[in-house]
């Protein structure tokens, strides 16, 4: 039986909480299929639950029905990008919220994801 010494142990693939930037693009859906199929078959659902992970009310999203630009969509798109310091404009924010909803929010379950990873040390001893 051979042993080998770790180096340098696999590092998460992780946002910078400090990156001005969206970790992952509007149509990067692949990255989380089981969530994007969750968004596409049960869309009200989807919403609302993640609208409550950013700590808004469960059943805000379903505001989203008035007017033809959907104003809740916009919103935690915009509320994220403040929370986070992602850069952007409210045009962008406005054109992908009335023209990719489900995108957007796909968008917006991975970016809280990606920058809510907590880091721990397991098996960790303090000396």
């Amino acid at each position: 039986m051979s042993t080998t010494m770790v180096i340098k142990q696999p590092q998460p693939v992780m946002v910078s909480t400090e990156s001005d930037k969206w970790g992952s693009g509007i149509c990067d859906c692949c990255d989380n299929v089981p969530e994007c199929c969750f968004a596409f078959w049960c869309f009200w659902c989807f919403t609302c639950t993640k609208a409550k992970e950013h700590g808004e009310c469960l059943c805000l999203p379903l505001l989203d029905v008035c007017g033809t630009t959907p104003p809740i969509t916009l919103a935690m798109r915009v509320s994220m990008r403040n929370r986070y310091g992602i850069k952007g404009t409210i045009c962008n924010d406005c054109v992908l919220a009335t023209f990719c909803r489900p995108c957007v929010w796909c968008q917006l379950s991975r970016e809280m994801k990606a920058r809510a990873i907590q880091i721990s040390l397991v098996g960790a001893r303090i000396f």
